[in-house]
């Protein structure tokens, strides 16, 4: 596989994008994320999603250059529509809206609809973070088609609906976290399909309900809940109390709508940590709470307890020295689109 560094995985998928009718501030903006996802070890939030978004923009289901809507506000709360833009655009600048009114009134609140994939969710309430806020972003990909099947079921009636947290500290890295309320998310199964990987048993079922250890079964199969074939409704109950907040609150609705256009719907808080204790004194507490954790004598076979957040930072750390590796299939696709756009010789493809 080939390994590049970050900023040129930044320059080729800036380059696709605006090859592809994207305004260079948005195209910066989508590289950036993915760009950021590979960094972090997310690699099925990555440059693999690229060719999607691009078949995505030519389809018509994104809209670059989309108008950031305010439907409805207060002092403390927004809704917004995203106008079919990139996710990663409408959402971002959701959250930093939101971040903005928390910090004159302590507590703010958003929710977004009509928008494309939002990517890596942790990205959202990081910007929180780095503000001296706690941050929360739930998602929801609204009433497109779904892929996991709530314990007990082997149809697929939930999404992925991916919850993360972030807080400030005094840590090298982010005291944060991001899972899906799946057992993983899909973009793993399409990663570990693209790699020619099998996946854990446990993380999918076939089209009969069959564990699976197949990537290519997800077509006609689902994915289990957190918590797999044993504790799945505990992820069953995460991911509906998902569609709730980003499906039923945004007024995306639930089940599946028949044309199947992705619609990320978004419920977004930040709380100024100010309101409650200073925010010094928290951010350091914060860190000595990670260190107590870290501090714990390992289990035997382990190397260690990682505080939340840190396998990530340590990842980003390896890969920002190290380049980061893309998939042949991806780097094939990447380079195709890059001959379509006439663009490949600038971008070291021909």
């Amino acid at each position: 596989m080939p390994t590049l560094p970050a900023e040129r995985l930044r320059e080729i998928g800036t380059a696709l994008l605006v090859a592809n009718q994207v305004p260079e501030n948005e195209a910066a903006t989508v590289a950036r994320h993915v760009v950021n996802a590979n960094l972090a070890g997310h690699d099925s939030h990555g440059v693999i999603m690229l060719p999607n978004y691009i078949e995505r923009v030519r389809a018509g289901q994104i809209v670059p250059g989309a108008p950031f809507t305010i439907v409805q506000e207060s002092p403390t709360t927004t809704v917004v529509d995203g106008n079919w833009g990139f996710g990663y655009v409408i959402n971002e600048q959701a959250m930093q809206l939101t971040i903005e009114k928390a910090e004159k009134n302590n507590i703010a609140a958003c929710t977004v609809f009509r928008q494309g994939h939002v990517g890596r969710l942790a990205s959202y309430p990081l910007m929180a973070a780095r503000a001296g806020m706690i941050g929360m972003a739930w998602a929801d990909s609204g009433r497109s088609p779904k892929g996991v099947a709530p314990f007990g079921g082997r149809a697929a009636r939930l999404g992925t609906n991916p919850w993360a947290m972030a807080v400030p500290s005094d840590l090298d890295g982010p005291f944060c976290m991001d899972f899906a309320t799946s057992a993983v998310a899909m973009g793993k199964i399409k990663l570990a399909e693209a790699r020619g990987q099998e996946v854990p048993r446990g993380w999918i079922v076939d089209s009969e309900g069959d564990l699976t250890t197949d990537p290519k079964k997800i077509q006609g199969g689902a994915l289990l809940p957190l918590g797999g074939p044993g504790e799945g409704y505990k992820g069953t109950a995460l991911a509906a109390m998902g569609e709730v907040f980003c499906g039923l609150l945004t007024g995306l609705g639930f089940g599946v709508e028949p044309t199947g256009r992705h619609n990320d719907g978004c419920f977004l808080i930040a709380i100024k940590v100010e309101a409650f204790r200073p925010l010094l004194t928290f951010r350091k507490e914060v860190a000595d709470f990670a260190h107590y954790l870290k501090d714990t004598p390992p289990a035997k076979g382990s190397s260690g307890v990682l505080y939340p957040g840190e396998v990530e930072h340590i990842q980003e750390r390896k890969r920002g020295a190290e380049g980061i590796e893309i998939e042949e299939a991806t780097w094939k696709k990447l380079g195709a689109l890059a001959v379509e756009g006439g663009i490949a010789e600038r971008l070291g493809f021909a």
